[in-house]
């Protein structure tokens, strides 16, 4: 996995997260925290979880932004291993493109 896709990866996570109905300030595990993006993302998209935070900014900006960087928080602080688990080689076997 490339340094890009994980920081997608990361960025629609938090999107999601930040769409969900979590409130702001909790510090749930990890196992919550899958729900309510997997919940999410099924109820908006990936696309719509996007959509939501532009309008809270617009909306709300005052609110929006400690949202966005509690979700932000929470999704590196739970994800933080798999991002530094260096890669696996492909059994061993060389990828040509």
């Amino acid at each position: 996995m490339t340094t890009n896709t994980i920081t997608l990866l990361s960025a629609a996570r938090a999107e999601a997260l930040f769409a969900s109905q979590l409130a702001t300030g909790s510090r749930p595990v990890r196992a919550v925290v899958e729900t309510a993006i997997r919940v999410a993302v099924r109820a908006y998209g990936v696309r719509g979880c996007a959509g939501q935070v532009a309008a809270e900014y617009g909306d709300h900006p005052e609110l929006a932004v400690p949202r966005m960087r509690w979700a932000r928080d929470v999704v590196e602080q739970l994800y933080r291993a798999r991002l530094a688990r260096p890669e696996q080689p492909c059994g061993g076997w060389a990828l040509v493109a």
